[in-house]
């Protein structure tokens, strides 16, 4: 009876004991696979950081050898430059010769030929200007004879600046444009508010997304027209009403040096006249000299563009009417303004023939000015000073 009973004890007792080495000889498989695991991992670790080591060796030769190719091209390069400027020089003796023999050969067919050419040439000249009267309005026939008097409206802002009505709308609203970079407009309901003491408290207040640069921007038709600070010859369209641009467009050969040379922050001179928008600009291949191209100011397409013969040195400012830029000079230590240089796009003025007009009854310099042809005045900024010249004007002869 002891005997079975003891039997009865150590069954379970034996089972529970194998229970727990089975559990251990489980638990020391799992450790002895994540050991393995573990290694396998380090392995690929090692192998990886290994071939990192590997490429980057092998991106260091792989630049040493393009960067010997390209000093290698270089050298080829100087010596295809020295074979073509020889290539060149051979080129230019080879038509000199040519030339040479061309002119001491007495050819009736070549002579011919010239005629020809000349009367071609004359013919083209005579349709373009045609094409120009039909897209200017030829009946634009009056020119600057005279500046009869100037009023002072307001002095006020920065030394440099520009101010404005705009020709293309009904409204009486005077703008005002301060320092020569800024993105803020003042607008004004009119020029008596504009007067007024505190002007700037009822002004409404236009904030550009981009600021200006110079002083030569215009407003026409509700949009203001301006270059855009930093670019090199970026005009933005800005719609002034709904605070948004509507188009912008890159001037050719503009904003590499100043439109005037006592006007060093003006790179691009935007202005307007009896036929719309009109951009004025110097360029380095014209030695200085300024050029106007007519901008279509709904298109922003340029439509044409005159390399004219008034230089841009001691010049302070400039303006279109009719047709005709006058440019303003004066002394880089300030004085009396004068125009002494005419350029009419159409030839229907005779610019020998036209007297140096000077400015009256002012010493200093201006900034800015514009022309508005719908009053027939001059809108000008002089050392902080809100100006308005009246004009005397004559026939085109």
């Amino acid at each position: 009876m002891v005997v079975l009973q003891l039997r009865f004890l150590l069954v379970p007792f034996l089972t529970s004991v194998m229970g727990a080495a089975q559990y251990m000889m489980q638990d020391a498989a799992l450790m002895n696979y994540i050991d393995r695991r573990f290694l396998s991992l380090e392995k690929r670790l090692e192998k990886c950081n290994h071939d990192i080591l590997d490429y980057v060796e092998e991106f260091r030769d792989f630049s040493k050898m393009v960067l010997s190719r390209l000093a290698g091209l270089n050298n080829y390069k100087a010596e295809v430059k020295s074979e073509v400027d020889n290539l060149l020089t051979r080129i230019e003796r080879a038509q000199r010769d040519i030339d040479y023999f061309g002119s001491v050969t007495d050819s009736n067919t070549c002579i011919e030929v010239h005629e020809d050419l000349v009367k071609q040439q004359l013919f083209e000249e005579a349709e373009e200007k045609k094409k120009l009267k039909l897209m200017l309005n030829a009946s634009c026939d009056h020119m600057l004879a005279g500046i009869k008097s100037l009023k002072i409206v307001k002095k006020t802002g920065d030394k440099h600046g520009c101010w404005m009505k705009d020709p293309g709308k009904k409204h009486t609203k005077i703008y005002l444009l301060n320092g020569s970079v800024n993105n803020v407009i003042l607008e004004f309901a009119n020029i008596m508010t504009f007067m007024e003491s505190n002007h700037t408290l009822k002004a409404r207040r236009v904030t550009l997304p981009f600021a200006w640069e110079g002083t030569g921007h215009i407003i026409y038709q509700g949009f203001l027209f301006y270059h855009r600070y930093g670019s090199l010859n970026e005009i933005i369209k800005f719609n002034i009403q709904k605070r948004n641009i509507t188009d912008q467009m890159l001037l050719p050969g503009a904003g590499r040096i100043p439109a005037y040379q006592l006007s060093p922050s003006t790179k691009i001179d935007l202005a307007i006249d009896e036929q719309g928008l009109w951009a004025i600009h110097a360029e380095p291949e014209t030695g200085g000299n300024i050029v106007i191209t007519k901008i279509n100011h709904i298109t922003m397409a340029v439509e044409h563009t005159w390399d004219t013969s008034c230089n841009s040195k001691d010049a302070e400012a400039a303006f279109m009417a009719c047709n005709t830029l006058y440019v303003v000079y004066n002394f880089p230590s300030g004085g009396t303004s004068r125009i002494q240089c005419v350029y009419d796009v159409l030839d229907a003025v005779n610019t020998y023939e036209i007297p140096v007009l000077h400015f009256p009854k002012r010493q200093g310099s201006h900034s800015t000015i514009h022309y508005n042809p719908k009053e027939k005045q001059l809108f000008a900024w002089g050392d902080g000073s809100q100006i308005i010249y009246k004009l005397h004007t004559k026939q085109k002869v």
